[in-house]
């Protein structure tokens, strides 16, 4: 971690990040409460319709995130460093891979998009060697499939692969 924090000095603004992040959770808060007007908000007589809750869930959120956004601006000066670059390259090549895991697991399955992950991380990121890598990458998806699937009875999504091995 200590070669990712030395560098240039530069990075985005705390403010900045403040202000966007406050941005993208009011635009989130919008689309909820837009869609939950669009299934009805009111009493039925049933009891709550079903865009009720959300709406007030989108509404706390956009006040939380209105309290936010004037925090971004009166309480963090521009020149304040959110993170370097460097860092920010760290935090990315862990979001990048873990976003591509969660992405083609419906697709490829958990078992082998978890082998695929950890054997990544454990290579790239850890620099094991090929033997723990691959002994660790092979056995927790097997033990995920035994815990989950032969002792809970749990199914768990899979993919071509475990439906060709009859999992």
């Amino acid at each position: 971690m200590s070669e990712a924090s030395q560098g240039t000095g530069r990075g985005p603004s705390h403010r900045y990040v403040e202000v966007g992040v406050a941005i993208a959770t009011a635009l989130f808060a919008i689309i909820v409460m837009i869609g939950s007007l669009q299934v009805g908000i009111t009493w039925g007589v049933e009891g709550p319709r079903a865009g009720f809750f959300p709406f007030y869930v989108g509404l706390f959120i956009l006040i939380s995130s209105g309290f936010n956004l004037y925090a971004g601006f009166t309480e963090y000066s521009p020149s304040k460093l959110f993170a370097e670059w460097g860092q920010l390259r760290s935090v990315m090549s862990v979001v990048i891979p873990t976003t591509v895991y969660v992405l083609a697991m419906p697709y490829v399955g958990i078992y082998l998009s978890s082998f695929v992950l950890i054997a990544l991380f454990m290579k790239w990121l850890g620099r094991y060697p090929w033997g723990l890598t691959l002994s660790i990458a092979i056995c927790v998806p097997l033990l995920t499939y035994f815990m989950f699937e032969k002792w809970f009875l749990v199914p768990l999504p899979k993919g071509p692969i475990e439906d060709m091995l009859g999992l």
